[in-house]
């Protein structure tokens, strides 16, 4: 894995100290974009559309039951299936057919980047949703693969971005200079997904006003309630990984936490420091053989899910996998689809400070509490390319509420 240039520019605006979980919520309930996009130099049919879909989705009756849904999961299970219905009904994504592969128009299935890949296979193959007519697209997506864009652009032990940072500058100019739909709202209604840990900052500038959905998604990082989407980080092999999925009935969970990886970054040696040979129920270990790493978890009521080199981890997909509560500690991180999920339902978040009270935390959860989380945490399953099109409905959903928004804030 390579690791991340020394250079960084200031983030824009980051926020200051720490954001509880349940900040980043009432943060996201009540942001508003001004600050962030621009007015769109002229109106358009879609942009009507997108407004009526807001009023429908705010409007939406509630739902008593629903064997598709579990609503414990969702902030607000009601709106979200009426955005999904209307998305079913009326969305309509346009691609731009400008740039070269490999870095555009190229799926990698395979890695922990893998979620960007199948974003883009998924929506390539969703007919239903393209549209060749750019004048009735809701979205534009900028087809690229950062992981692959580090790949051939970087130039290695360089520890600079600018290459990077140039060679999307040239996409963007390419498409503003073909196109007038990134010059009506600034590149406000195009997105982007994209996974690798240095995709803030190479997207940073050219690419400030897209809706980006980012895997690693970093307050003190520039990410944007509001406007960015958080994407899962989920580490696909060549295997079918629906074989291991699963794990043990609670009753069954003989440890109370597990943690096993590398030491990346700084808070990986902190937990070891604290916790590694201090407790029989407290398995926190260095690097493990795969195998016995997926015992553990499906062994484990807790796993933790500790950032590395960036607020991003596979873990918080594997342990959804397989049935183990998550643990958060990563501040400022921001777990995705915030917007519709209710992640204090089923994962637990500590903060990098507190540490030393780990266990203390973990034991004051009741009984009651575990069972209320791990019983949530069987239901928002975006771990695998099977669940490929929940996490795309999710994007779109931040997407057009991002988009909603901006319409909303310039009176349009």
């Amino acid at each position: 894995m390579t690791k991340t240039p020394v250079v960084k520019e200031e983030s824009d605006k980051p926020v200051e100290g720490v954001v509880s979980i349940s900040e980043m919520t009432n943060m996201l309930l009540q942001s508003h974009p001004s600050n962030l996009l621009t007015n769109p130099m002229w109106s358009k049919a879609s942009d009507e559309e997108l407004l009526s879909a807001k009023s429908q989705i705010e409007s939406a009756a509630n739902i008593i039951g629903d064997l598709g849904l579990h609503a414990p999961v969702y902030h607000n299970v009601s709106k979200f299936k009426r955005s999904y219905e209307l998305m079913e009904q009326n969305l309509k994504v346009y691609i731009y057919a400008e740039g070269k592969r490999p870095v555009f128009h190229q799926s990698r299935l395979t890695g922990i980047y893998a979620s960007e890949g199948w974003f883009m296979k998924q929506l390539k193959a969703s007919q239903h949703y393209l549209t060749n007519d750019p004048k009735k697209a809701h979205l534009f997506y900028l087809p690229f693969s950062s992981q692959i864009l580090e790949e051939v652009v970087y130039v290695p032990n360089s520890h600079s971005f600018t290459n990077l940072k140039a060679y999307l500058k040239n996409y963007v100019d390419l498409i503003k200079g073909r196109y007038p739909y990134w010059n009506r709202t600034q590149g406000a209604d195009h997105f982007l997904v994209a996974c690798h840990d240095w995709a803030p900052e190479e997207t940073r500038r050219e690419m400030a006003n897209c809706i980006k959905s980012l895997c690693n998604a970093d307050l003190k990082e520039g990410f944007k309630l509001g406007k960015d989407a958080s994407l899962p980080e989920t580490n696909i092999g060549s295997a079918d990984p629906s074989k291991t999925l699963g794990g043990k009935r609670p009753s069954q969970r003989k440890f109370l936490a597990f943690f096993a990886g590398s030491m990346h970054g700084y808070v990986r040696p902190i937990l070891l420091k604290h916790w590694q040979n201090k407790d029989p129920n407290m398995k926190i270990f260095g690097l493990m053989r795969k195998t016995d790493y997926i015992r553990h978890m499906k062994s484990s009521k807790y796993c933790i899910c500790a950032r590395g080199y960036e607020v991003n981890s596979p873990r918080v997909v594997e342990a959804i996998s397989y049935e183990c509560v998550p643990v958060i500690i990563s501040d400022n991180f921001v777990p995705p689809f915030l917007e519709t999920l209710n992640w204090e339902s089923f994962a637990v978040f500590v903060q990098e400070k507190d540490i030393p009270n780990l266990k203390a935390i973990l034991d004051s959860i009741s009984l009651r509490r575990y069972l209320t989380l791990y019983n949530n945490v069987l239901k928002p399953n975006v771990a695998s390319p099977a669940e490929a099109v929940l996490c795309q409905l999710l994007i779109w959903d931040s997407a057009v509420l991002s988009s909603i928004r901006v319409l909303l804030e310039h009176g349009l």
